[in-house]
């Protein structure tokens, strides 16, 4: 996949800072995320991709920098507005975090409880995006009759049922066996070309990483190390970049 042209950007975060005790997890991280990219961001285990994620939707706040999401500073918005920007964004978490004891049509239609959607418009935007994922068939069983890979399926319908303008995809193939891996990045591929999503994907899996991204991100030492897309990053001859390939 190609780099993206129109540079419109949705999300901005600058000199990130993050710390607990001595440990340094962000050290002045940076990034950009354009309209209707697919932006992969890897780093290991404990390289602050979650911390970076929770100061994103203010379960954290940083202790320094800024970040930007539609143009708007979340620092500087009330808990309403904060709110409000959060339907703009859609989240796939890593384990489907589906609610065990409700039907699939009413872990979809959840989301929307706050809504000023009546019943029928629930109703079509349930099916609309039931079908996005090929599961219309589903839409009355429980999260147990499901398997694995229906269960991400349905969590990706579920993040995209209110149209957000960014979704962010935590470890989106992680658990999933090769094949169920590659039809999930596939559906990926076909959401951001249906809605024009723009798509911050947090990833160990260097195979998705390779299929789904338009740009990569590689957080090391709690900056923004290196960025480019996978055949540029790929062919680099800097160790700890090779590090990320092998």
């Amino acid at each position: 996949m190609g780099t993206i042209n129109k540079k419109t950007s949705v999300l901005k975060i600058q000199n990130l800072k993050k710390s607990f005790g001595n440990n340094a997890v962000l050290n002045g991280f940076s990034m950009e995320l354009f309209e209707g990219e697919n932006l992969v961001i890897m780093g290991k285990s404990g390289s602050g991709k979650s911390v970076m994620i929770k100061c994103l939707v203010g379960l954290l706040i940083p202790d320094e920098g800024s970040i930007e999401i539609s143009g708007k500073t979340i620092s500087e918005l009330s808990q309403k507005e904060m709110n409000l920007l959060r339907t703009e964004i859609g989240f796939l978490f890593q384990g489907s975090a589906l609610y065990d004891s409700m039907t699939v049509r009413e872990n979809l239609e959840f989301p929307l409880r706050k809504s000023n959607l009546n019943l029928t418009e629930i109703e079509k935007l349930v099916n609309e995006v039931l079908e996005s994922v090929g599961l219309l068939n589903t839409i009355n069983l429980m999260p147990e009759e499901l398997s694995g890979g229906m269960k991400r399926r349905i969590a990706l319908a579920r993040a995209i049922i209110m149209k957000p303008k960014i979704i962010i995809f935590d470890e989106p193939t992680t658990g999933l066996d090769p094949i169920t891996a590659k039809e999930i990045l596939e559906l990926m591929k076909n959401i951001q070309n249906q809605y024009h999503t723009s798509s911050l994907i947090i990833t160990h899996d260097i195979d998705c990483a390779r299929v789904i991204s338009n740009r990569m991100i590689l957080l090391i030492d709690g900056i923004n190390y290196a960025e480019g897309t996978f055949k540029e990053l790929s062919s680099s001859t800097d160790k700890k970049i090779q590090a990320f390939f092998k």
